[in-house]
């Protein structure tokens, strides 16, 4: 509306570009705090269409970009929501237990499922390569992340019958720290493409690590590291491609999470004073040489262990 004198004109929004707006804010919530913001944008839409609209779209976007894990209700185990599983919209293929889930993307659960179609699975022989990598992961998984969840699919060359194939498998390893009672929720996600090039005798590896980290205690802190790396190994048999994967795999991530960890001790010298001006309106000097009052650098020097 116009006042008066002419003044700007508002007009207002359509309902839309109230869904478009609800959708980013949905789609774009930090690990583990996308219905506590749901629950924020339906109260201030006031409107449970524009919401169930915004959500519908917003929902699989987020479970698939955090890679959310699923308990299946039979509880053979979690079902991952991510791309490489993607059958339909609402339908993921388990390649542990060459299961299809049913799966509910608002309320974030599993509803059903199904033995897969043979069409769905892979051939005995690149099975085989593709259980035997994903046992061998599995154990590093569970010693390396306490909530980490993994799995391996075939997209390509999943029919080969034998050797003189080339053919690839992608690894998704997913691990989540929730605790909103402290303010500060974590991800860690890596996706790794192994491709097997038969006729060169060779196994070529690409990785990608992601790491997200929230903390929100008086104030809004956000991480967001990523780091792309490539490796390679022999074609050899189904275990000893398992271990030999599954090494660098682990050599890869935990001289990362390494760096991670000796930035986090650098931040008193580096990240804190960047956010700081040297003399403050105080008028006092910040002491940086003793940031650990500070509930910031505490807290996140117990999540990570240092120093111990």
């Amino acid at each position: 509306m116009a006042d008066g004198g002419g003044g700007d004109e508002s007009e207002e929004l359509s309902d839309k570009q109230k869904a478009e707006i609800a959708k980013w804010f949905l789609a774009n919530a930090p690990a583990g705090e996308i219905q506590y913001v749901a629950k924020d944008v339906r109260s201030i839409l006031g409107d449970d269409k524009i919401y169930e609209m915004a959500a519908a779209e917003a929902f699989p976007l987020h479970n698939k970009a955090h890679l959310l894990a699923l308990e299946m209700p039979n509880r053979s185990g979690d079902v991952l929501i991510a791309t490489y599983g993607e059958l339909d919209k609402n339908n993921y293929f388990d390649p542990r237990t060459a299961q299809v889930a049913t799966v509910d993307h608002v309320k974030q659960v599993c509803t059903t499922v199904r033995p897969a179609n043979d069409d769905e699975l892979p051939s005995p022989y690149i099975e085989d390569f593709r259980s035997t990598l994903d046992a061998e992961l599995s154990k590093y998984v569970g010693e390396t992340y306490p909530k980490g969840v993994c799995a391996v699919y075939c997209i390509s060359g999943k029919d080969a019958e034998g050797p003189g194939a080339d053919f690839e498998f992608v690894v998704v390893i997913s691990a989540v720290k929730h605790s909103p009672q402290n303010f500060c929720n974590g991800i860690w996600q890596s996706i790794w493409n192994i491709e097997f090039k038969d006729n060169m005798q060779f196994v070529e590896i690409k990785g990608k690590i992601q790491v997200g980290a929230h903390y929100f205690e008086e104030g809004n802190v956000q991480l967001d590291a990523k780091l792309e790396c490539k490796d390679s190994t022999i074609f050899q048999s189904p275990e000893d491609s398992a271990v030999s994967i599954t090494n660098i795999v682990r050599h890869h991530e935990t001289e990362y999470l390494a760096s991670l960890e000796a930035s986090y001790v650098n931040l008193p010298d580096t990240t804190f004073k960047d956010l700081r001006r040297k003399l403050p309106v105080t008028r006092t000097l910040f002491p940086w040489q003793n940031t650990m009052q500070f509930s910031l650098t505490r807290d996140i020097t117990k999540e990570m262990g240092i120093g111990k």
